[in-house]
């Protein structure tokens, strides 16, 4: 039976040590400061956004919020992000996606200053993570390699298998692994032979959002599973990308849904917004 890497106590761990270090900066005159912009009242991103909100205070971040309607155009969502981009008490800018149809999300994310995109998902940040010298790197895969970290893994050499594709997760968690230089395989919902690729792999990591995809009997004895899905089944249940019994009977260790990488997201986020600050300092 495999350990849990357990995302909750290990954010908790991590906060109390950001906590001190944001007592330092205060020191200093610096208070962190991460702006989040919610346009709309999707009740999933309310919660993420009130959850971020928590982890500030908690932390001892200065949270200033903007809670826009849905019918914000874009131009005034812009000029909202041109404002934060220069107001010198904010060290992070985080708009809460997805935006509304009629707002163009690229145009906005790029219009974050790249100084302040603690989410890592500005074309700068995802290009300097490319050519290995990262800024800010994406928080959801950031949480992925501090949860690796946590169990002293060494990708070295090792195989990774990233299941999904996406610009959020799948792709800079990859680069993530190939700094460290492991061997690295994206995969998707189109990969033929997936439970093939899945079977060879030291280091499973699952993010394509459907229910229970990977089958625990693909995992390779002694594997590591990183879950990243978080998905709301029929009785209301939630369960991750892998199905996660009969995978933790094979892996050396797991991550549990909920309680693994969820928590790390908003760690991370964190993370980002105190090295902001802490540039401000050094600048």
């Amino acid at each position: 039976m495999s350990k849990l890497i357990d995302g909750k106590a290990l954010a908790a761990q991590m906060r109390e040590q950001m906590a001190v270090r944001v007592e330092k900066l205060k020191e200093t005159g610096i208070v962190p400061g991460l702006a989040v912009v919610l346009v709309g009242e999707d009740p999933a991103s309310r919660v993420y956004v009130s959850m971020k909100e928590k982890a500030c205070e908690a932390t001892g971040i200065f949270s200033d919020e903007h809670k826009l309607p849905a019918d914000t155009t874009q131009q005034e969502l812009l000029q909202l992000v041109d404002r934060l981009n220069n107001d010198p008490r904010i060290d992070g800018i985080l708009v809460q996606l997805p935006l509304p149809d009629h707002i163009d999300e690229d145009c906005v994310i790029n219009a974050i200053s790249p100084l302040k995109d603690v989410d890592g998902f500005h074309p700068y940040s995802v290009g300097c993570l490319a050519i290995g010298n990262p800024t800010f790197r994406s928080c959801t895969p950031y949480g992925v390699m501090k949860m690796l970290e946590s169990i002293d893994y060494d990708l070295n050499g090792k195989e990774v298998v990233v299941v999904g594709r996406s610009n959020i997760v799948g792709k800079p968690v990859a680069l993530m692994c190939l700094e460290q230089n492991a061997t690295v395989t994206i995969c998707h919902s189109r990969t033929q032979n997936l439970a093939g690729h899945v079977g060879r792999a030291d280091v499973v990591i699952a993010a394509v959002g459907r229910p229970e995809m990977i089958k625990g009997e693909w995992i390779k004895e002694g594997a590591v599973v990183i879950d990243v899905g978080i998905n709301r089944v029929a009785d209301k249940k939630l369960v991750g990308d892998v199905e996660f019994a009969t995978a933790a009977e094979k892996a050396s260790y797991i991550t549990p849904v909920p309680g693994g990488v969820g928590p790390m997201t908003i760690t991370m986020l964190l993370f980002n917004t105190i090295q902001s600050a802490s540039q401000r300092v050094a600048g």
